[in-house]
């Protein structure tokens, strides 16, 4: 069973929040809000932030620029995870993903089918991993970030969860990238 050990240091994570979305601004942005109040609370810091319509392009670039920020270690994006014709975050994420986090969805799925039920089966909730950085696309719902937050990510971005988290593997994400 997973838990906390208390004799570890926690090692604060840099996170930016990007939500997706053709009529949302900063003033009217819950899910957004919704993540960065978590991850702060956490002791986490907000590494950027910001808004950008439903447009895989436009996306995929942001993504790309803060996958190559060094100041940017997890990239949370909310909104764009549905199956109508303007949800495109997932396949923006895929664009620039070098190895996909297959469970993060299934275990979303999960989650959400305990509060949700079988309106889960809507959400494509995914994760990936591109230039040594997480990036995780969760739904536009403020429920929905909240979930993913505190069911799973929270703990998954803790260096002190065991048996093991996102963060102890952070070295390594980009290990295939050195010369032998």
């Amino acid at each position: 069973m997973s838990r906390i050990d208390e004799n570890k240091e926690f090692i604060p994570v840099r996170i930016a929040v990007l939500t997706v979305s053709d009529t949302r601004s900063s003033a009217d942005d819950k899910s957004g809000d919704t993540l960065v109040e978590r991850l702060t609370a956490a002791g986490h810091l907000l590494a950027a932030r910001g808004i950008v319509q439903d447009d895989r392009a436009e996306i995929a670039a942001r993504l790309r620029a803060w996958i190559a920020d060094p100041g940017v270690d997890v990239i949370l994006t909310t909104g764009g995870t549905g199956l109508t014709g303007r949800d495109v975050t997932v396949e923006a994420h895929r664009d620039v993903y070098e190895k996909e986090i297959e469970a993060f969805g299934t275990v979303f799925t999960i989650v959400s089918m305990q509060k949700i039920g079988t309106s889960a089966v809507q959400s494509r909730a995914c994760g990936g991993v591109a230039g040594g950085t997480y990036l995780f696309a969760l739904p536009g719902s403020p429920g929905g970030c909240r979930d993913a937050w505190d069911e799973i990510l929270k703990w998954q971005l803790d260096y002190r969860h065991r048996p093991c988290n996102f963060v102890e593997i952070f070295p390594r994400l980009e290990e295939h990238r050195r010369r032998k």
